[in-house]
């Protein structure tokens, strides 16, 4: 051996010597359960993991940072380690340089080969991830070790995973960016996906640049199987190629805000896409674009792909595999259906599906022959509640309540915006006579879009999935199946806020909470109590004022009546057409009316179409129904478009109607005139 040989091998043994020989303040925290629960919390006795410490050890590397450098050093917990099935990269989890959490900048160099980042994410919540995994906030640890070298230790929820290669990978692949990343993709460990497709359209479009960028970026890539339609893959041009990355920003999937959307590289004048992530409450991750201002090949809406590898690594930022591609819009909304859930492909969906497909099929042929269509459909969370399934095995009534998820019109959210300008819009389905109600609270991306349908309030969670032939949007409830009392019913729905208003300071709103009685009840709209306004301004003003409660709980009675069964619309046209007047009981008395159907613009005076719609005749008085059966768990409220009122109801005027407070003054002057009399 030559004597520079023999210089090196001794370096070599005293370096080894060193690290096995001193006792790193950091490693020693590692190894000594007891010391750690001493110097820091309790919890570090169940957290430190010996599987953890033992990968430390038995690695040259890592001992030799921990002696002799300073080190920042990620440390998963137990129940990380219990959940990982993969192999323990351990220099994956150290960078040789000391931040505390405060310091840690937006990516910093691990010290594995290749020397591969971790991406630090800070979100609105105070959070720190690394990658995808969170930093417990009160387990950091600062020290300095024998070296006098600052050390600093931070637990963390997750393993961190690097991108893994195949074990008989020709090449040498360790930090690679993301288009190196697209051309290796058969040496890597991807869970048998393959990426072929979008690779050969990123090199036609001449777009590598984009995946070769530095920098820190989110790169989006559709998987081969998503391309099984012929003509998907000739659609990806260099604008959609653009559509899949979100410059200058990493999001990993747990780090990511729900539904903030992000600025794509198609972002420019005449095209605007924005990205963003969601989690469904079953765990999967989706991912949608949203073309806000379209062109001629690439069409307005939104576009849904569930992430089927999340948190992949690269030199530049990281990869997400999705389902399908973003911005393009190929497929109608029965192909959407159809290809998402019979391929296992759309989770969102899929109890949706079940649910038509369990009841023959034919909604969905009735979709087919739809040439324009909205579908609301509810989420897979929405099919969970328990009054739903008991109405799983009446089809009939199923049939009924997928029917009022279904509207003939092109229906996105602008649309509705426009419907919901100066009133709550109005939209028929396809079933007979049956309309949906739909408000919008807020503004921009703030927004919040309700839907109103057999009685159920449902948001909307996901909007405009568009399709060739319309829209998608996904809602929170099943509509038709009631879940809430007229009470509840009355608190949430905004059409009739006036009506609880009046019953709240009145207490006639007490009962309605009670199950054991069925309630009809006849509620005005606010806009019907506002035509009172004009009609009888006095006896308006007076209705809404806590003294006239009595006059005010007296009217909302006669509105009420309460028996052991409900009373539809069809039910009390068929009791009319028998008898001429149907007779309600009431609380104190009885509401004696007919009701009778009828042509004409009764939903929506702008219509462009009759609907078949239902009057109220009292007291010589014609009432339009404006909400007809709106149903609830211990009743049913047919919406008015005028309150059965009359002037004399409430009489103001002449001193003939005292007011509680007049009462009490009037009683207090009595009681002093008495007391006087009886001193004298």
């Amino acid at each position: 051996m030559t004597s520079s040989g023999l210089r090196a091998a001794a370096a070599l043994l005293l370096l080894c010597a060193a690290t096995f020989a001193a006792a790193a303040e950091l490693s020693d925290k590692l190894r000594d359960d007891s010391e750690l629960s001493q110097s820091t919390a309790k919890s570090f006795r169940r957290l430190m993991p010996v599987r953890f410490y033992s990968q430390v050890e038995q690695n040259p590397i890592a001992n030799a940072t921990l002696t002799l450098r300073s080190c920042t050093i990620f440390v998963p917990t137990n129940e990380a380690f219990q959940r990982y099935k993969g192999s323990i990269h351990v220099l994956y989890h150290i960078t040789t340089a000391a931040f505390s959490k405060e310091q840690l900048p937006k990516s910093v160099s691990s010290d594995m080969d290749g020397n591969p980042p971790l991406y630090i994410t800070k979100n609105r919540n105070g959070d720190i991830y690394v990658n995808n995994a969170r930093i417990i906030p009160s387990l950091s640890v600062e020290m300095t070790n024998r070296e006098g070298k600052r050390q600093v230790m931070h637990i963390i929820d997750e393993v961190l995973q690097p991108l893994s290669v195949q074990k008989n990978a020709k090449d040498n692949i360790n930090n690679p960016d993301a288009m190196q990343f697209l051309q290796m993709a058969e040496q890597l460990e991807l869970n048998d996906f393959h990426l072929r497709t979008y690779r050969s359209q990123v090199t036609l479009a001449k777009k590598e640049s984009v995946y070769q960028s530095p920098g820190a970026h989110t790169f989006l890539i559709p998987i081969d199987e998503s391309f099984k339609l012929s003509a998907r893959s000739g659609l990806v041009d260099a604008k959609v190629i653009d559509g899949h990355v979100i410059p200058n920003t990493v999001i990993f999937t747990a780090a990511s805000q729900h539904d903030d959307p992000k600025t794509s590289a198609a972002f420019e004048d005449l095209l605007k896409v924005t990205v963003s992530f969601f989690k469904q409450k079953d765990g999967k991750m989706y991912v949608k674009s949203n073309t806000i201002v379209g062109d001629a090949k690439h069409r307005e809406g939104v576009v849904l792909a569930e992430i089927v590898k999340a948190n992949i690594p690269v030199q530049n930022g990281v990869v997400h595999l999705i389902h399908r591609p973003l911005m393009i819009i190929d497929t109608t909304v029965t192909d959407f259906l159809k290809f998402l859930n019979e391929n296992g492909e759309n989770g969102a969906l899929r109890k949706f599906y079940e649910v038509i497909m369990d009841n023959g099929g034919e909604v969905l042929d009735d979709i087919t022959n739809l040439s324009e269509v909205t579908i609301l459909a509810p989420s897979n969370d929405a099919w969970n509640a328990s009054l739903i399934e008991n109405l799983l095995r009446n089809r009939k009534k199923m049939r009924e309540i997928l029917n009022m998820h279904i509207i003939r019109d092109r229906l996105n959210v602008d649309k509705i915006r426009q419907k919901n300008a100066n009133m709550i819009a109005q939209v028929p389905t396809v079933n007979n006579n049956t309309f949906l109600y739909f408000n919008v609270k807020g503004e921009g991306t703030d927004a919040v879009i309700t839907v109103e349908g057999g009685g159920v309030n449902a948001t909307i969670i996901q909007a405009d999935v568009a399709q060739t032939n319309g829209y998608v949007h996904i809602i929170d409830r099943v509509l038709g199946v009631p879940h809430t009392t007229v009470l509840g019913k009355l608190e949430s729905d905004p059409m009739m806020s006036d009506t609880y208003k009046m019953g709240q300071f009145s207490h006639f709103n007490d009962q309605l909470n009670n199950t054991q009685r069925r309630f009809t009840y006849f509620v005005p709209r606010d806009k019907g109590w506002q035509k009172t306004e004009l009609d009888y301004p006095s006896a308006h003003k007076k209705l809404f004022m806590p003294d006239f409660s009595y006059h005010s709980k007296s009217i909302l009675e006669r509105h009420l009546a309460i028996a052991d069964h409900v009373f539809t619309m069809k039910d009390l046209v068929q009791y009319s057409e028998q008898a001429g007047n149907v007779v309600l009981p009431t609380f104190r008395d009885s509401l004696q009316l007919r009701v009778e159907e009828e042509a004409g613009h009764l939903h929506d005076e702008n219509a462009s179409h009759e609907w078949t719609g239902y009057v109220i005749i009292w007291n010589y008085k014609k009432i339009n129904v404006y909400r007809p059966d709106v149903e609830c768990t211990n009743g049913i409220i047919h919406v008015i478009d005028y309150p059965l009122l009359e002037e004399k109801d409430v009489v103001v005027s002449g001193g003939s109607y005292l007011t509680e407070s007049s009462i009490c003054i009037i009683l207090a002057n009595l009681i002093m005139i008495t007391v006087a009399k009886i001193l004298n």
